[in-house]
């Protein structure tokens, strides 16, 4: 992962409510134990048509979502089964956040230890942010604020640990293979033997 401390991105809007795992990769898409390739079959569903046809005035497909890092979606964003492939998808695509009032627990762990920031702000915010598709905000992880266009800045909560792996570009295993030398000092130093 590369580390996050902070960027700068325009918006893009999906505010459908309830987006499960599902919707954002189908199961029929998990044929793969790698992140590559996962984008394409991003909100594939909600893309496309019954016959395969891609579907007039889907959000992502509209030209001024091109290069957005940033998806703010509906309440209940990223509910449904424990699927890790759902953040790999939105990562591949491009996105590097996610910003909703409420975003699934599981969604959400999934979410930080891939390196995918999930954003929990309140009603009037996320109102704002649905009202005004397309605007540039800035996401600090390091003060865990989010800035608006107009100067305003939003605090979002932020676990103290997943903060440290983001801004460090590590994940779990990474954090633990950084402290090998204090483990190995107590495996030589401990009074006991398993």
């Amino acid at each position: 992962m590369e580390p996050i401390t902070s960027f700068q991105s325009r918006t893009v809007i999906l505010p459908t409510r309830d987006i499960d795992t599902d919707q954002i990769i189908a199961a029929r898409f998990l044929t793969t134990t790698t992140r590559e390739g996962l984008g394409e079959f991003l909100f594939y569903d909600l893309r496309h048509d019954q016959d395969g046809g891609r579907k007039v005035g889907f959000a992502l497909k509209k030209p001024e979502a091109q290069d957005c890092e940033i998806l703010v979606a509906g309440n209940n964003f990223g509910c449904g089964s424990s699927r890790e492939h759902a953040p790999w998808a939105l990562l591949d695509y491009g996105f590097r956040a996610v910003i909703s009032t409420d975003i699934a627990d599981i969604f959400k762990s999934n979410s930080l230890k891939n390196g995918l920031l999930p954003l929990i702000v309140d009603v009037g915010t996320h109102d704002w942010l649905i009202a005004n598709p397309g605007v540039t905000l800035t996401i600090d992880v390091t003060r865990s604020t989010l800035t608006l266009p107009d100067g305003k800045v939003v605090h979002y909560p932020i676990d103290g640990f997943a903060r440290y792996c983001l801004t460090e570009g590590i994940d779990q295993l990474g954090y633990l293979q950084q402290q090998l030398q204090t483990i190995e000092k107590f495996e030589e130093t401990r009074p006991w033997m398993p």
